[in-house]
């Protein structure tokens, strides 16, 4: 199948091949018929699928028909509203939009916090028909009387679940109240979780509902094992893959905001140009830092889960879970940086004994045992025991302590080839973001 078998526009269909795709994604092929339809659509996929392109390319063939050179007078009206749960997805977003829209004559403007707000206004005052906006600096907007929500007629929300997750839910209830009730509406998220599906029943009416099989929750193309070691030897452990490998492009997932710029500052100790990105980072040094990171002029980048949605890099070869995250959907979401679009890509994870429970139900969710590495010098204690884990929150989480459990002891090392750890899965009680 090609994207011209869509009905797409010749232009957008060129554009998509100038952007150098020339077959769908299987969510692409899902997706795109069910929104030219006109139906509303509840969508669970995954990061690095091209969900983008699935509500992008047919939200653009549906809206260029009657997009107009002149401006009617007053502020001109949003005809497609995508929300998005953090400013850099909301910039990739947007980026597609006007890639994929790069012959046609509509306007698209991204819209967050971070940064002043004059600029934003300016541009709405020219016309803006599809706008891509994080929930908080929106309702700043509508706080100013700056943008005209009445006549959209296409929604997205786009990665809802972490939307819930940030809290935003109360703001996305505002912004809905402003839209029209006649509208379509495209719910994008990667689990559908009791709180998504609640959203989805209040949202939308009588949806296509796609669900990619859970057994294809990690892209077959990512390589991913785990190195046992201890809690005070990860950043050595880091910082000798990292020089002996001789690897480049390494996105690094932190849980805290704190252990992002800790690490940071101690790998750059270390020869290793590296940068952080995390929520309490001026946008301009987020962007700053993310495009340092795509040019090679930065090695490493530390993030944490919340700053790193929306973080596209083609070809991206490296990832690691420096510390594994509170919620197993978000290693999956962090993994996902690597391997697009049938690239190979590695997913590395060191793991202490605190976070066995963590990895226990990471491997229930994807439905698979990680092959397990040993590094000479690194060996974790076994008799090491577990310690509760900071969630970011200004306090220690409060798991159930596996007082009990130990890395196995006689676990193969790097050289000798995959062991398996033997530790019985754990039930999740916690959940963190930072």
């Amino acid at each position: 199948m090609s994207f011209s078998s869509f009905g797409l526009s010749e232009e957008i269909t060129r554009a998509v091949i100038e952007c150098g795709y020339t077959q769908p994604t299987p969510i692409q092929t899902q997706a795109i018929p069910a929104v030219l339809s006109g139906r509303d659509l509840l969508a669970g996929a995954q990061t690095g699928t091209g969900k983008t392109a699935g509500f992008v390319l047919p939200i653009l063939h549906r809206l260029a028909p009657s997009s107009v050179k002149g401006r009617s007078k007053g502020r001109p009206p949003i005809r497609a509203l995508i929300l998005t749960p953090t400013r850099e997805l909301a910039a990739q977003v947007e980026t597609s939009v006007r890639d994929y829209g790069r012959h046609l004559r509509l306007s698209s403007l991204a819209m967050f916090g971070g940064v002043s707000i004059r600029p934003q206004i300016t541009r709405l005052r020219r016309g803006v028909d599809i706008l891509v906006a994080t929930p908080g600096r929106l309702l700043d907007h509508v706080q100013q009387n700056t943008l005209d929500l009445s006549k959209v007629e296409v929604l997205v929300l786009d990665e809802a679940d972490r939307m819930l997750d940030m809290g935003f839910i109360r703001d996305v209830k505002k912004i809905l109240a402003l839209l029209p009730k006649q509208r379509q509406n495209l719910l994008f998220s990667a689990t559908f979780s009791k709180e998504i599906k609640t959203l989805a029943d209040n949202l939308l009416n009588k949806p296509a509902i796609l669900e990619a099989p859970q057994d294809k929750v990690t892209a077959d193309k990512i390589a991913q094992k785990i190195y046992a070691v201890d809690r005070h030897k990860k950043r050595a452990l880091l910082t000798k893959l990292i020089k002996q490998d001789n690897w480049y492009q390494v996105l690094v997932f932190t849980r805290t905001k704190r252990g992002a710029d800790r690490l940071a500052e101690q790998l750059g100790k270390s020869g290793i140009r590296t940068e952080a990105i995390h929520g309490n980072k001026r946008q301009t040094a987020r962007t700053r830092a993310l495009a340092d990171f795509k040019a090679g002029k930065v090695q490493v980048l530390v993030a944490t889960d919340i700053a790193a949605r929306g973080i596209d890099i083609n070809a991206l070869p490296h990832v690691v879970n420096y510390e594994l995250p509170h919620v197993p959907e978000d290693y999956v979401h962090r993994i996902g940086r690597t391997g697009r679009a049938g690239a190979n890509g590695e997913a590395v994870s060191l793991v202490c004994v605190d976070e066995l429970k963590l990895l226990a139900g990471i491997e229930k969710l994807i439905n698979r045992r990680l092959p397990q590495e040993v590094v000479d010098g690194f060996q974790p204690d076994p008799n090491a025991k577990p310690q509760p884990i900071e969630t970011g929150r200004g306090s220690a989480s409060r798991t159930k302590r596996n007082a009990g459990k130990a890395w196995p002891s006689g676990g193969k090392n790097r050289s000798s080839g995959s062991g398996r750890p033997r530790h019985k899965a754990g039930r999740q009680r916690s959940r963190g973001a930072a």
